[in-house]
């Protein structure tokens, strides 16, 4: 050992030497290391999703949707985009926004827009909600726009969805508004480019309910309050961090877990405290 050590030292002292073994033996060794690194973290992953896919059919077999505003609502699979299906499943999916989505369930918009859709939660739970809107979903995720069309045929409202892939400012204005509108937003950090000073006036008599990402860049919220103050004021919901959830909410379907495992099921794996702007017209706006 001690002969390969002395090697070893010699061969690094020696730049020419060095840089054949580090293109190759080196090299070979890391990317071996990676590989099985990656195999070992699929292979944990692969168990994970199905324990867990175990829970979420073990209280909701047929993957309705057991609580809070789109109670009732059925996935067509176990699948969710950028997000956790176990708390949609349950129903405590963004509770933080149960009471302002219970505000908005009672109004009768005729057009909603959910730019960032996802799988379809809240365009298909809107619709399904507010039988007078048309539903207009957008995402760049081609498997996300799938799942919102296979969704919206299992819950009978494709008829009122139309699907598209990037929303910009072009694409809001574009929208053939008739009365009154709601615009959601879970864009990742883009709504400080979307929704812009040209596009408040377009949107004065619309309301907004728009997750801001100042983690992304800590101007987004300000901003987008600051180009919109004109026309509409702001109500400021936070989430709450995902440990907090385990412990205090209580649904029946999870009595028989641990805590850790409610954790599990709750998570929604945030990166911090965020933060959702929902935006109504200023009184004499929306009565013009």
């Amino acid at each position: 050992m001690l002969l390969v050590k002395k090697i070893i030292s010699k061969i690094v002292q020696n730049d020419i030497a060095w840089s054949v073994i580090d293109a190759t033996v080196v090299r070979l060794s890391n990317f071996v290391l990676y590989e099985k690194k990656r195999k070992s973290d699929e292979k944990k992953r692969d168990i994970d999703n199905s324990e867990l896919e175990k829970k979420i059919k073990s209280f909701s077999p047929n993957l309705t949707v057991l609580h809070g505003s789109f109670k009732g609502m059925r996935y067509p699979e176990v699948k969710s985009i950028g997000s956790s299906l176990a708390p949609k499943i349950i129903g405590s999916y963004e509770r933080e926004l149960h009471q302002v989505l219970e505000q908005i369930c009672l109004k009768e918009y005729s057009e909603i827009v959910d730019v960032g859709c996802a799988e379809g939660y809240y365009a298909v739970g809107l619709a399904m909600r507010i039988p007078t809107a048309k539903i207009f979903a957008y995402d760049i995720n081609n498997d996300a726009i799938y799942l919102c069309k296979q969704m919206a045929h299992l819950n009978n409202v494709e008829d009122r969805l139309v699907t598209g892939s990037f929303c910009d400012v072009n694409t809001l204005k574009s929208i053939p508004y008739t009365k009154k509108a709601l615009i959601i937003s879970d864009c990742e950090g883009y709504e400080k480019n979307l929704f812009t000073e040209e596009l408040a006036p377009v949107l004065a008599s619309h309301d907004l309910l728009i997750e801001v990402h100042d983690y992304i860049d800590i101007e987004i919220s300000s901003e987008i309050r600051r180009k919109f103050k004109d026309t509409h004021s702001v109500t400021t919901i936070q989430s709450i961090d995902d440990i907090t959830k385990a412990h205090i909410y209580d649904y029946e379907e999870l009595k028989e877990y641990s805590l850790e495992d409610k954790k599990t099921l709750l998570k929604e794996d945030r990166p911090h405290i965020m933060e959702w702007l929902y935006m109504t017209p200023h009184s004499n706006l929306a009565l013009g």
